[in-house]
């Protein structure tokens, strides 16, 4: 984790003091279960709840210390409560393993990190919503292997964002919810030294599923899912700041990040206002998805287990959520302070002599009885003059004096094929599928 790219509510759920206080409520939940199950007295969990009710710091370096002998993380920590609480807590962890412990603390996190995530995608949600109401009919040019293609509004654009973003949202309550389970099973799965219920009860207690049947961990497909979520979400990242980043090149500029009052593009060139927000998502975005195919080799451990994923999930669970919460909240802002410029827009569908309005042409001479081939070509060798004359002639022009192509359609016919509002009557439509309202 790179503080730079580091948010406060989103970094808390990953510090040790964090992890450790999960760790005990896992512990005394237990504790309190078994006790009411007769396994050990309720004096056992009454202390520990005790203790808690001081709300007692976590001493990090004392555990820290404790592990630096044991070499065991979990034996640490109980140790370190022992000392703090005496010897009632002898009762903790009875009939439990480590792996019930550092996987349900991990779903935990994962659990609290997809919210903060959620409420991000909300956000950013609003901001492309309401920019793209705002522009829903400013006409732009529509590319295609960046190509000027065929014409199209600024709000679709942002429609298209939006509808992507809200299908990651989808996906993430998807794998919040697989990802949150339980296991307080015991060495190898088998509740041999503990009953099933503890581990209901822990679920209930920690607002998790109970994980219907883990080998000493929880199956890793959950995880790979989860991970591979925050891997999809962060290309959709990419893809609408590699848009913003495409239209903010000198020879477009059609829209622009917001540049501050003070703000400085270039160290040698007081010109540049460079793309640089958008550029560092796409940063980001890359190393998101970098935590994705550790994620998936995670799945396949050996046998009931092994710790070979533990070191990954030590990177890959922090990392990830934290950079992707940082990434999500950046992008909102860019949409929300995004600088757009419809006259440019306007300047570039008009830079080409009408060559976007091509396809209307050819369907109008296909549909006055001429085959299509002969129709592209009638259309296209009048449209490589426009191309080749940088714009500098007029399609429209060249079409009407153009005697085999006047010879079925009429001038006032070729005209109205350079309507540019006949490319937005399905705008209305496309909003309502996309946000429930025109």
């Amino acid at each position: 984790m790179v503080p730079r790219y580091a948010r406060p509510a989103m970094t808390a759920i990953w510090e040790p003091e964090a992890r450790y206080r999960i760790w005990f409520e896992i512990e005394a939940h237990a504790t309190e279960k078994l006790g009411e199950l007769g396994v050990v007295p309720p004096s056992g969990a009454k202390a520990l709840w005790d203790w808690w009710a001081t709300n007692p710091a976590i001493d990090v370096a004392a555990i820290d210390a404790i592990e630096a002998v044991t070499k065991h993380d979990v034996i640490a920590f109980l140790d370190w409560v022992a000392q703090q609480v005496g010897p009632e807590a002898r009762f903790m962890h009875q009939g439990m393993t480590s792996s019930d412990v550092l996987d349900t603390t991990l779903s935990v996190q994962l659990a609290r990190a997809s919210d903060l995530l959620l409420a991000d995608l909300d956000a950013l949600l609003e901001a492309i919503k309401r920019r793209a109401f705002e522009h829903k009919y400013t006409p732009t040019i529509g590319r295609s292997h960046g190509i000027h293609a065929e014409p199209t509004t600024f709000g679709k654009k942002l429609a298209e964002a939006y509808a992507e973003f809200t299908r990651c949202r989808a996906r993430l309550v998807a794998a919040r919810a697989e990802v949150a389970t339980c296991a307080i099973s015991g060495a190898v799965g088998t509740f041999a030294n503990i009953d099933p219920s503890v581990e209901e009860y822990v679920a209930e207690k920690l607002g998790l599923e109970v994980e219907p049947v883990s080998t000493q961990v929880i199956p890793r497909d959950r995880h790979a899912m989860f991970f591979a979520t925050l891997g999809v979400i962060a290309s959709s990242i990419e893809r609408l700041a590699v848009e913003i980043r495409h239209l903010q090149r000198t020879e477009v500029l059609e829209a622009e990040e917001y540049f501050s009052p003070g703000q400085k593009g270039s160290s040698a060139m007081p010109h540049k206002r460079n793309p640089v927000l958008t550029e560092n998502l796409t940063g980001l975005a890359r190393m998101v998805r970098s935590a994705v195919t550790p994620a998936l080799e995670n799945v396949a451990l050996w046998h009931e287990r092994d710790i070979s994923h533990s070191s990954v999930e030590r990177f890959i669970g922090p990392d990830a959520t934290i950079t992707l919460d940082f990434a999500l909240a950046r992008l909102t802002s860019v949409v929300d302070k995004l600088v757009i410029y419809p006259e440019r827009m306007q300047k570039n569908l008009d830079k080409m002599g009408g060559l976007v309005h091509s396809q209307r042409v050819l369907l109008a001479l296909t549909q006055a009885g001429l085959e299509r081939d002969a129709s592209y070509r009638l259309v296209q060798r009048n449209a490589m003059k426009v191309w080749e004359s940088d714009g500098q002639l007029s399609l429209m022009e060249l079409l009407k004096a153009d005697p085999e192509v006047a010879a079925v359609l009429s001038a006032e016919q070729i005209e109205e094929k350079f309507n540019l509002d006949y490319h937005f009557k399905a705008i209305d439509t496309i909003f309502a599928r996309v946000f429930g309202e025109a």
